[in-house]
């Protein structure tokens, strides 16, 4: 969907908010929830665009059989369409510990590259004339495992061969982005510009790489990495680098110099998702933490110091509109940042997705309908 303050771009809520693995499930998300949230933010008549989640097992039965038919003639009726899949989390997302197996298989393996494949075999057909088509994914692997970076760049050039192939075979602009995130395989402004370097020395063709795989930029994610999101976005541009899709979020920070932040932080520690923990002290020396249980028993530890004054940001997506209470606030302002890039950019990307998948792990404080949440994400990018 378009809206006034970004005529340039489509606009789309991920439904990896909702809990579905298979593909019936996922249809019946959208039936009872996307077209709820159309209705409430979407004027009469207007096209409504979807950020569609599919797992591995959603995405092979979609392409089994006659669902993707039905699934198109269902979108036309509903005026609706789709322009974007998220194709990070490969297997089950909510009800179950994620933590560091949403990077499981990684781009290093045949499994995550088959399914990438299929998500572009899926958005090649649903994609309308005229307007490109994206897929975002992980940002190759996670530091933890100590990937074999050759393999994942031998992935990403058959990826990038097969999405050519089917760009000229459908006649549409497609591509991939990939999402940095901390403790991925690289995470940041500088690590990101490092690791396409080394992709585009390692292929034959850097031009087909250029277009067709570039960056997905979380809002939440670099804000988390204390980058500036106009530095940021300039940088990557500057090398020549796509960016595939801007995701709309944004984390949770505080002073881990009071206590009582940290005691409000407590609530935000959950087993499923992995939250992880970046201080920044007065020199702008990053530390970073794996996970929320891990920054509040170092906290507890007698050798915790940091040079105040200093600040810390949590990887905990919190709805766009909210601003927690005091002592806790948010990175709200690079989302802001982006959308007034975009502004002063027209054109440098045209995917925006909105993507607080963290609602089933809200506190109740910040808990509101679910359908209703949405709408009001979308409220809050429309007043910016």
């Amino acid at each position: 969907m378009k809206t006034a303050n970004l005529p340039e771009a489509h606009l789309a809520y991920c439904t990896n908010i909702h809990p579905a693995e298979s593909w019936e499930e996922t249809l019946q998300v959208l039936k009872k929830h996307t077209l709820k949230v159309r209705d409430q933010v979407c004027p009469a008549g207007s096209d409504y665009a979807i950020g569609l989640r599919l797992s591995a097992r959603a995405a092979s039965e979609l392409l089994h059989g006659n669902h993707l038919a039905e699934f198109k003639s269902w979108l036309q009726n509903e005026n609706c369409y789709v322009f974007t899949i998220n194709g990070f989390p490969y297997g089950a997302f909510h009800g179950t510990r994620v933590k560091e197996k949403v990077y499981q298989p990684d781009w290093s393996s045949e499994e995550r590259l088959n399914y990438t494949k299929d998500l572009f075999s899926i958005i090649a057909q649903l994609v309308p004339e005229g307007i490109d088509g994206s897929v975002s994914t992980l940002p190759g692997s996670f530091k933890d495992f100590h990937a074999d970076e050759n393999a994942i760049f031998r992935n990403l050039e058959a990826c990038a061969e097969h999405i050519e192939k089917l760009s000229i075979k459908h006649k549409r602009d497609l591509h991939l982005g990939l999402e940095p995130e901390p403790l991925g395989h690289f995470e940041n402004t500088e690590e990101t510009l490092r690791f396409f370097n080394m992709l585009l020395q390692s292929v034959n063709d850097s031009e087909l790489i250029k277009r067709r795989i570039g960056i997905n930029y979380d809002t939440c994610h670099f804000a988390l990495e204390f980058d500036s999101c106009i530095n940021s976005l300039d940088a990557l541009r500057a090398a020549g680098l796509r960016i595939s899709k801007v995701h709309l979020s944004s984390a949770l920070e505080f002073d881990p110099h009071s206590e009582n932040a940290i005691k409000a932080i407590t609530a935000f520690d959950e087993p499923t998702y992995l939250h992880q923990v970046i201080v920044s002290d007065a020199t702008k020396q990053l530390t970073r933490f794996k996970d929320l249980p891990d920054f509040i028993s170092s906290h507890q530890s007698p050798d915790f110091t940091f040079a105040s004054p200093s600040r810390a940001r949590i990887h905990f997506h919190i709805p766009l509109y909210a601003e927690p209470a005091a002592p806790l606030s948010s990175t709200q302002g690079h989302a802001v940042d982006a959308i007034e890039y975009l502004k002063a950019n027209p054109g440098f990307c045209s995917h925006f997705e909105i993507e607080t998948y963290t609602w089933g792990v809200l506190p109740s404080e910040l808990k509101i309908a679910i359908d209703e949440q949405i709408a009001r994400e979308y409220r809050w990018v429309s007043s910016q």
